[in-house]
């Protein structure tokens, strides 16, 4: 059975709630397959208050946050322009993150996050929509595969002390 969400751009006052997801999703994702040093670097570092406030206030990123009743469960983090995680050109959209805490697995909400993404890849008329996936995170490359993203290369995720392959993934658009 589906549960209904309710998807919206994300605003200021969402900052707590959004950081939460990120932090719990992160770690039960990747947790077990990391040091807890190299875990903890990550989350002060990159998931910390005043990253992820700069973050959330970036012009050229979009947040949009998925709620189950009044809860936060998930959310999708689309970069274009200045705010991309490598430089694709004024012509590309990056979706960062797609994140559904575990207890939503299963109920179709990554699905209904992806379709956002297309939705304002097809609105803003880019011509690439990428993503970069850890090489072990084989649910969410099956995943992307299964929705159409292709392998197109590789670049290195910094996890602590740990220089990790990411695979860079793109949407092959059918034509038409």
């Amino acid at each position: 059975m589906n549960t209904p969400y309710v998807l919206r751009p994300a605003v200021s006052s969402d900052f707590e709630a959004l950081l939460e997801v990120s932090r719990t999703t992160f770690v039960e994702t990747f947790g077990d397959l990391n040091s807890a040093e190299d875990m903890a670097e990550y989350l002060a570092n990159n998931l910390g208050h005043e990253r992820f406030q700069a973050e959330l206030a970036h012009p050229d990123s979009q947040f949009f946050v998925a709620e189950r009743g009044e809860k936060v469960v998930g959310y999708l983090k689309l970069n274009h322009g200045d705010a991309q995680t490598e430089p694709k050109g004024p012509e590309a959209l990056e979706i960062e993150r797609i994140y559904v805490l575990k207890s939503e697995f299963g109920t179709g909400l990554g699905h209904h996050l992806l379709e956002t993404a297309f939705q304002v890849y097809r609105e803003g008329r880019y011509r690439v929509l990428w993503l970069g996936v850890w090489e072990k995170n084989e649910r969410a490359i099956a995943f992307y595969q299964k929705n159409g993203f292709k392998i197109t290369g590789e670049h290195i995720f910094q996890l602590g002390s740990d220089a990790q392959t990411d695979y860079v993934m793109e949407w092959a658009q059918e034509e038409g």
